[in-house]
């Protein structure tokens, strides 16, 4: 299992996805986070910050099943500039929506197959996403380092206006 402060990717597959696509995105110069939930409800399996303030989410997909069944997918493209599924090098590839990114990655690292086509993010979503972004990360931190003497609350669950 992959974690990342106390995010966890369940399945050891998914786990090697979220790894290697958070190694491509580090060398891109983006900073990773796992399992963001945004404001309506939604969590990314991997949201990422660029150095220039670009938002990015990426949905990993293992199963075939599972990418037919997935209807949510498109309530998160109004908080990512950049919108990406990622899959195992496996997975049959025509059936990830046209429409989106797409990255192959495996434990190792990654490569992106197809851009995402960029849109735009309200500037004040931008703001709200950018902060609650750099909030939990920070949190997922000091949890990490052992720094905080009491959680000061999940941070995961807030409701602001992203």
């Amino acid at each position: 299992m992959f974690q990342s402060g106390m995010a966890v990717i369940s399945t050891a597959t998914a786990a090697d996805v979220a790894r290697g696509v958070s190694r491509l995105l580090l060398q891109q110069g983006y900073s990773p986070i796992l399992e963001f939930t945004l404001a309506n409800g939604r969590r990314l399996d991997i949201a990422a910050l660029g150095p220039d303030g670009t938002l990015l989410g990426v949905e990993i997909k293992v199963a075939l099943a599972d990418l037919r069944g997935d209807t949510k997918w498109p309530e998160y493209l109004e908080y990512c500039e950049h919108f990406y599924f990622a899959i195992p090098p496996d997975f049959p590839e025509e059936h990830v929506p046209g429409s989106t990114g797409l990255i192959v990655a495996d434990r190792y690292g990654g490569a992106i197959v197809r851009p995402a086509t960029p849109a735009a993010v309200h500037a004040s979503r931008r703001k709200a996403v950018t902060l609650r972004f750099a909030n939990v990360a920070a949190d997922r931190l000091a949890s990490v380092l052992d720094l905080a003497s009491e959680p000061r609350g999940n941070m995961e669950e807030s409701d602001g206006d992203q």
